[in-house]
């Protein structure tokens, strides 16, 4: 079961998110903001996929990201926003994200996609963005 860290200042938000993929088969944690998923992954938390919203107070997500690359190479690191973020900018950020996901979230679409990126080989993570059912 992959276990996902949501990492956003949204409570309500990281909150349902994290009730909606257990319901879906996945192990959450969360935290509320960039510095205490950073805290939380160097003290040795173990995740497979660290989703992380793009825009909140502090530290903001494409720190989080670099961090977390930097840090824990291990763990897929996935951004997501209410703003767009297009692949072409996911790659000249070089955070070390391989996907972007935007908000709202069609948990249908988020739990296929968070899948998915989990079972690939490290080689083939190349940053994607979410699609969107017609």
């Amino acid at each position: 079961m992959p276990r996902v860290l949501i990492v956003d200042d949204e409570e309500n938000l990281r909150r349902s998110l994290a009730l909606g993929l257990k319901v879906e088969g996945f192990e959450t944690v969360q935290a509320a903001s960039g510095v205490e998923a950073i805290e939380m992954l160097d003290r040795g938390l173990s995740v497979d996929v660290a989703l992380v919203d793009l825009m909140m107070p502090g530290l903001n997500g494409l720190d989080v990201a670099r961090h977390i690359t930097r840090a824990h190479p291990d763990v897929l690191t996935i951004l997501c926003s209410a703003y767009h973020l297009s692949l072409s900018q996911l790659d000249r950020s070089n955070c070390g994200a391989i996907g972007f996901v935007p908000k709202p979230y069609c948990l249908t679409e988020l739990t296929r996609y968070l899948r998915e990126r989990v079972t690939r080989p490290p080689s083939s993570r190349r940053p994607a963005l979410v699609k969107e059912s017609a």
